[in-house]
């Protein structure tokens, strides 16, 4: 199955239309395509909103939709495992900003291709930090936070891109089986 970016779950030979982009980006929002971001973390801008949404608003039960949706992304073990991780990063961040962090709802169509300043920083900040890039994670760990550079946030953040790090084979990409049809399968020990 090839992934599209979506928020909601959806059944494997079902597929969502691409929203078009947003006609004007108010000066609260940045383009998502503006922020430079590889695929993967692309997809992980649902799962941010489904978070933020089930803790800011726990009736909502939105986790649910968080886990699922990165379930039939990635496939179970790995897109449960990203969803894990990446909802200790946004838990860390509600402790130290609550209901001032501002999100697009993940289920509006037409905030597909924008994000608020916020989630950007969020975004910027994993992107950084999955490459190693102090100077610009430091710089967006600020914008996110308001100047605090809150260990926690950073702690979590930082173990989610030693996690998911850049340039490791994409999580889309299964494991080949092995080159000569004489060999029998094998164990093998993933991270």
């Amino acid at each position: 199955m090839t992934p599209v970016p979506i928020s909601e779950p959806q059944t494997p030979d079902q597929t969502l239309a691409v929203a078009p982009a947003a006609a004007t980006v108010s000066p609260d929002e940045v383009s998502l395509a503006d922020l430079g971001l590889d695929m993967f973390e692309v997809a992980l801008l649902p799962q941010l909103r489904h978070f933020t949404t089930c803790l800011q608003t726990p009736q909502s039960q939105a986790w649910q939709l968080a886990y699922r949706s990165a379930a039939e992304r990635w496939g179970e073990t790995f897109g449960l495992a990203v969803a894990h991780a990446l909802f200790k990063v946004v838990r860390c961040l509600h402790d130290l900003r609550g209901d001032h962090y501002v999100g697009h709802d993940a289920l509006t169509l037409e905030t597909r291709t924008v994000v608020t300043l916020d989630e950007a920083a969020f975004l910027r900040m994993l992107h950084h930090m999955r490459r190693d890039e102090t100077p610009a994670a430091r710089d967006a760990v600020a914008d996110l936070s308001g100047g605090w550079m809150d260990p926690h946030v950073i702690r979590a953040a930082l173990s989610f891109a030693d996690r998911f790090p850049a340039g490791k084979t994409q999580p889309t990409e299964r494991p080949q089986t092995s080159a000569r049809g004489d060999q029998p399968p094998h164990l093998r020990v993933v991270r």
